[in-house]
């Protein structure tokens, strides 16, 4: 007896094996942007909300200000004219500009001849020096500000001004010294050597070579700088207190809030002027900055 054979009928699953394996690969790859995305949304929206808070505050009115409304009723941009017609405000401004373009100017001219002593120069005592920089940096201002007190403010009688803050930078920066240095040590000898066979001494290899290749560390050495000095409260408090006129904006702020301290509105608005530059220079300049960073850890 013959028993024949037959196929079992096709039930279509290895046709449409590839396709639903592909959806599902699909549905993973959305479900894992979704969530990869979300935690980026909602780290974004962690730092961006308390500014928006604070703009959307400075345009409410004073009623509104500080309520459960978060949205302006009516959008008060007369608040910014108001705070910026406050007495000694534009003299803030001044004293900051002066304070901060001043000192970090000063700290780039006297770092970067130190770092780049230290980078390419090979000399007895360089690692005993460069170890002294780097315990520099540990070294709270706290732990110094009495003596530098007594020197600037009694030995030379410059309490009252902004000059203790801005002259001891033109002897250099620790902590820009080593970012510089460690900068400066990515660039490769082989260009230096160059310049020397071409007749270049020290300081011209250092102006017309190593200068125009450390761009992005000295923009990131500025903006440091530029940052520390515009938001220092610690060093006006000390030496500018006594004196309205040398006021820096971090230090005139905290009087703006002591004497509107119930005008939420004009706080925030005068807080946002105060924060509004370095914003943007942050935003013009991050490309360089970023660079700057991340190449200083190149090389040890």
């Amino acid at each position: 007896m013959t028993t024949s054979l037959t196929a079992p009928p096709a039930t279509g699953r290895t046709t449409t094996a590839g396709p639903a394996a592909r959806a599902a690969a699909r549905r993973t790859a959305v479900l894992h942007w979704i969530g990869v995305h979300a935690l980026a949304v909602a780290a974004a929206l962690f730092f961006v909300l308390p500014f928006v808070f604070l703009v959307l505050t400075s345009l409410m009115s004073d009623q509104q200000a500080l309520t459960r409304d978060l949205w302006p009723r009516t959008w008060e941009w007369g608040n910014y004219a108001e705070v910026w017609r406050t007495p000694g405000f534009l003299t803030w401004w001044r004293n900051t500009l002066l304070y901060a373009g001043l000192g970090t100017l000063l700290t780039l001219v006297s770092s970067v001849p130190v770092a780049y002593a230290l980078a390419r120069f090979r000399f007895r005592g360089r690692n005993l020096s460069l170890l002294l920089v780097v315990s520099m940096m540990m070294l709270p201002p706290q732990v110094v500000v009495i003596p530098m007190y007594l020197f600037w403010a009694k030995q030379l009688g410059l309490s009252g001004t902004l000059w203790p803050l801005v002259l001891p930078l033109a002897f250099g920066d620790a902590f820009s010294v080593f970012l510089l240095r460690q900068f400066l040590l990515t660039i490769p000898r082989e260009y230096l050597d160059s310049a020397k066979v071409d007749g270049c001494g020290e300081l011209r290899t250092l102006l017309r070579v190593v200068l125009p290749m450390a761009k992005p560390g000295l923009a990131a050495v500025a903006l440091f700088q530029f940052f520390a000095c515009w938001n220092d409260y610690f060093g006006p408090q000390i030496y500018a207190s006594e004196n309205p006129a040398a006021w820096t904006l971090s230090y005139g702020l905290e009087s703006f809030k002591g004497a509107h301290h119930t005008d939420w509105n004009l706080t925030m608005a005068a807080t946002a002027l105060v924060m509004a530059p370095v914003i943007v220079l942050f935003f013009f300049a991050q490309k360089a900055f970023v660079e700057g960073v991340t190449l200083t850890g190149v090389k040890g």
